[in-house]
């Protein structure tokens, strides 16, 4: 009898109890429903397969649970992957551990195009709708909670490729004891997930866009790094973020995702078994390829407060129209972006990793190989000089005349700077509106300034090169030169010798697009590389002027290609150099463009120089030795010091 009598007390309490806890839990839909984010995702203009854009949404574990092209796999003996089952379940996965994946049609080093398509297919037949997992958090000795919205990708298109994704965001309530005072008061805080890392602000930061309730975020194309604004975020590993460039700009689309309410600890059965499971949310690969693990494995999963003290409270974004002129960190993303390519590609043809750096470590070996470098004499510049001899008396004659050649070198900051201004007004200022207004032709202001901004660069150094031309030629036939009369030496042949040079440029330009011309332009590459030379000291006009460039070279083409690969591979490789070395500082990136613009100007007149050089070089052969067919192989024995000659 007496326990008949608690049987039934226990049933009236928990039926009293009832309507209160499903009070709770309206409450609590109420909150997560109320600060759910809209997301602002760049929008596809070629769709499906654009990687520049985002291919995905935020979307369910449903479009990869029970979808019957995806695998159970787990890691066996010897590495060897072993099926355990297939369209696998909340139910498969649950309580799974370290050694499991689950296995995504396609292969994430190869065609990434087939999980694009296969997940516009989810999306046609309503397999993926766009959703966040909303989970309240709470964490020993800190009052308050917090509420996370965990966003689920299929795909990760970035720099680091594989399948499945796991980013998102979270809102702070430190002072709420509940859900219910949690709306009354509103949030205090709001952190963003960026790779390993996140960038926190205030609820009533101005970089917080908001609407209504509603936080506005922007999730990088095919990273999913999420941010707060539209830019192009540099990460430099730094705090956990990543290594490359997250792009959030437009063109934009709008996402209201759908909250769905997960507990901090589910069971191996029922809807939200998954969480149990630590395995990766995609296909095993090494490293940064490998599939990412779920929520509940993170440490801010139970330690969101503690984790937020250690994130960032800013995001270094790409400075917007620098009229600095060319930008290191617009190098080091091309980069990262080359570099990590090449790994891509090295974790399935592992001959690449070290083919590539063989190659070039050979390359460099044949350029320096069997040369003299000293003596170095600047006091004839028209004399035979061997390869490393060039090098060195360029540096030196530099050095010697560093007070005309240094501000010659700097006057491409404000060639560039100037175009890319001019640039910037038609296609993003009033101008170019004006301009689509009065032609009404839509798009036209845009295409002017891409021109515009892309003739910034080849004017600027043609420009250089030539006044560093006359001033070599000065100095070759009086012993000194100025700034000023350098600049009156090109000056009298302006027109044909910045022309020219550009129109060499264009048309090496126009062979290379051709894919098959490309062999032929590296051969007019070398053959044309003395056009200004033959204007400013030969007063040749434009087609003479091509044809004694290719008439100097004739017969010495490898040597020349010797030193000009040389000069190619300093004006190449020193931005992303420099571009590794200063990101991944404390320095600010307008700091760091400002370095590297100043260093790409002062390289200009060493490079002008070294070539001028080379002409004076196979001029002095000329005269003294016509080139024999011997003499078109590579010069392999040391050449004639100018004092010995």
């Amino acid at each position: 009898m007496r326990r008949f009598r608690y049987t039934v007390l226990a049933l009236l309490c928990l039926a009293l109890s009832a309507p209160a806890q499903a009070g709770a839990k309206t409450a609590t839909q109420t909150l997560v429903d109320a600060y759910s984010p809209r997301l602002v995702i760049r929008e596809q203009e070629d769709p499906p397969c654009e990687k520049t854009a985002e291919q995905y949404e935020a979307t369910t574990v449903g479009s990869v649970l029970g979808n019957p092209t995806v695998t159970l796999t787990r890691v066996g003996p010897h590495g060897k992957e072993i099926v355990v089952k297939r369209a696998p379940i909340a139910a498969d996965i649950a309580g799974r551990g370290e050694k499991f994946h689950l296995n995504l049609p396609g292969d994430p080093l190869g065609n990434t195009c087939v999980y694009a398509r296969d997940f516009a297919g989810l999306k046609r037949e309503g397999k993926a709708p766009p959703a966040t997992y909303a989970h309240i958090a709470r964490e020993a000795g800190h009052p308050g909670f917090v509420v996370q919205y965990w966003f689920f990708w299929y795909f990760n298109q970035f720099n680091d490729l594989h399948e499945g994704d796991w980013e998102g965001m979270q809102i702070t309530f430190p002072y709420a004891s509940g859900p219910r005072q949690a709306l009354e008061e509103g949030p205090e805080e709001i952190a963003l997930f960026q790779h390993a890392g996140g960038e926190k602000a205030s609820w009533d930061s101005g970089k917080v866009e908001k609407e209504g309730t509603h936080p506005v975020v922007y999730p990088a194309a095919g990273s999913h790094a999420t941010f707060y604004e539209s830019a192009v975020y540099i990460q430099n590993g730094r705090k956990g973020s990543g290594v490359g460039c997250d792009n959030t700009t437009s063109p934009h689309r709008r996402i209201a995702v759908q909250p769905i309410l997960v507990p901090t600890r589910a069971g191996l059965r029922g809807r939200f078994a998954w969480l149990t499971y630590e395995g990766r949310w995609g296909q095993k690969e090494q490293g940064f390829n490998n599939g990412p693990t779920g929520p509940a494995t993170k440490g801010r999963w139970l330690e969101p407060f503690a984790w937020m003290e250690e994130i960032r409270t800013t995001s270094p974004t790409l400075p917007v129209g620098s009229v600095l002129g060319p930008t290191v960190t617009k190098a080091f993303c091309g980069t990262v972006a080359d570099v990590t390519s090449f790994l891509n590609a090295g974790q399935r043809e592992p001959w690449i990793l070290w083919a590539v750096p063989g190659a070039f470590l050979l390359l460099v070996g044949l350029i320096a190989w069997r040369t003299r470098w000293r003596p170095v004499d600047v006091s004839h510049l028209r004399a035979p000089r061997a390869f490393g001899q060039i090098v060195a008396a360029s540096g030196r004659l530099y050095w010697h005349h560093w007070r005309a050649f240094a501000p010659i070198g700097l006057t491409a900051i404000p060639i560039i700077g100037g175009m890319t201004a001019l640039s910037w007004l038609i296609t993003g200022g009033e101008t170019g509106r004006r301009l689509d207004h009065r032609l009404g032709v839509s798009g036209l202001h845009k295409a002017v300034g891409e021109i515009l901004s892309g003739f910034a660069l080849p004017l600027a150094s043609a420009v250089v090169a030539a006044v560093v031309i006359a001033a070599v030629g000065q100095i070759a036939e009086h012993g000194s030169t100025s700034f000023a009369a350098a600049y009156r030496g090109m000056w009298r042949r302006f027109k044909r010798v910045v022309g020219a040079q550009l129109l060499g440029t264009l048309m090496l330009l126009a062979m290379v697009l051709t894919v098959v011309g490309i062999p032929f332009a590296a051969w007019k590459y070398v053959g044309w590389l003395f056009i200004q030379q033959q204007i400013l000291f030969e007063d040749k006009h434009v087609r003479e002027a091509f044809r004694g460039s290719s008439q100097v070279v004739r017969g010495r083409w490898w040597y020349t290609l010797r030193v000009a690969v040389f000069f190619w591979l300093i004006n190449t490789i020193t931005g992303p150099i420099l571009g590794f070395t200063l990101i991944f500082t404390y320095l600010p990136l307008l700091l760091v463009n400002a370095i590297g613009s100043v260093v790409f100007a002062l390289l200009i007149p060493y490079v002008a120089i070294g070539q001028t050089l080379l002409y004076y070089d196979l001029e002095e052969l000329g005269e003294k030795a016509p080139a024999r067919w011997r003499q078109r192989l590579p010069r392999l024995r040391r050449r004639p010091a100018a004092a010995e000659a």
